[in-house]
């Protein structure tokens, strides 16, 4: 699991909760069923109006690939570029009908549609071209998901507005009655904590996480397209593993 996503929104949480002990406040107050209510259900349908039926459930589903293992990535990452190399030898050693039996050994999907075309002989340019489009489409489909979270943590301040001024409305029609005004004006205020921390705590933070997520398995993609194309170069496996390692700069990975 990444733990940085779990502890920065027990942190981001923890804090406020906290902070509102210290100031002297109770748990309690910051509590309020209604407010919540108004405030995540508010947000929720704002984000399906303005976004396509499979892009919002497509922000859902990437949700998960931010709690997940990014070194666990990071090695999966690792050992295409290895098999790359690994191909290269076998390429330059014997020949390009050697990496049939190798390409059923190969994992990763995308980077065996990429050999595949090399044993079959197609331009590297063509793959290229045509694996690049594959990768665009899927980046802007991807970045498409992710942005719900961000349209999200622009509606929600603004529910929890609307939220406040029920509250007040509330108040105002029960002013006779003075054990409803409590209850109103905590709504009221609850409301717009809900609202701007939904926000600023769970919303941008996600968006922003899953554009580094994609931003990342985009480059990755390219960095294999690039690296399987030179399998079929007639460079070294040496030569290869440099201009990959080349690729890597300033990343952990290492071949």
């Amino acid at each position: 699991m990444e733990l940085t996503t779990l502890i920065g929104l027990l942190v981001g949480i923890g804090g406020i909760f906290v902070g509102n002990l210290l100031e002297g406040g109770h748990t309690s107050s910051l509590m309020q069923f209604t407010a919540g209510f108004i405030v995540i259900t508010g947000t929720i349908g704002a984000t399906m109006v303005s976004s396509k039926q499979h892009h919002f459930k497509l922000g859902f589903e990437l949700l998960v690939e931010i709690f997940k293992d990014s070194q666990k990535k990071e090695n999966e990452f690792q050992e295409n570029l290895k098999e790359i190399v690994e191909c290269t030898k076998i390429f330059k050693r014997e020949s390009v009908v050697a990496l049939e039996p190798r390409l059923n050994k190969i994992k990763d999907i995308f980077l065996q549609k990429i050999i595949r075309n090399v044993i079959d002989g197609i331009d590297p340019q063509i793959s290229r071209d045509t694996f690049y489009t594959e990768i665009d489409s899927e980046e802007e489909t991807l970045m498409a998901g992710a942005k719900i979270w961000s349209d999200a943590g622009g509606f929600a301040p603004t529910i929890g507005i609307l939220g406040a001024v029920l509250g007040l409305i509330h108040v105002m029609g029960n002013l006779s009655d003075t054990s409803k005004l409590g209850q109103g004006i905590a709504v009221a205020f609850v409301a717009t904590v809900y609202g701007v921390g939904l926000a600023n705590l769970i919303c941008l933070p996600f968006a922003n996480k899953l554009k580094s997520y994609i931003e990342d398995r985009i480059n990755n993609k390219k960095i294999l397209l690039e690296g399987a194309l030179l399998i079929s170069s007639g460079l070294s496996s040496a030569v290869v593993q440099q201009r990959l390692s080349a690729y890597l700069e300033g990343k952990k990975i290492k071949l």
